[in-house]
């Protein structure tokens, strides 16, 4: 009797497994633009170790985040979280301000 217990208290059921949601793409870079209302573009750096030759290398990617205050400004490090899509390119929003640019 214990073992049928121990077996039913483990096994989620389908719709809780289908619902639960993975953990949001967490990034920090700079601010490289700040002109648009309610929108930033950040700039993101990667180190990546290269396939072939194990040296790192270094990869750039804009993003495109919301900044619902318009808060952040140019050279400014922010952290950015991955959202649903906004916009057409839109898929980031702002969490914090690291640091203010000087």
């Amino acid at each position: 009797m214990s073992e049928v217990a121990a077996t039913e208290s483990t096994t989620e059921s389908p719709s809780e497994a289908s619902t639960a949601r993975k953990r949001r793409k967490v990034r920090e870079g700079v601010v490289t633009s700040a002109g648009m209302d309610k929108s930033i573009v950040v700039t993101v750096v990667e180190r990546v170790r290269h396939a072939r030759y194990n040296k790192f290398v270094l990869r750039t990617k804009k993003l495109y985040v919301h900044d619902e205050a318009n808060d952040a400004g140019v050279g400014d490090r922010v952290r950015v979280m991955e959202t649903r899509p906004l916009s057409k390119t839109k898929r980031w929003r702002v969490v914090e301000i690291l640091e203010r640019a000087r």
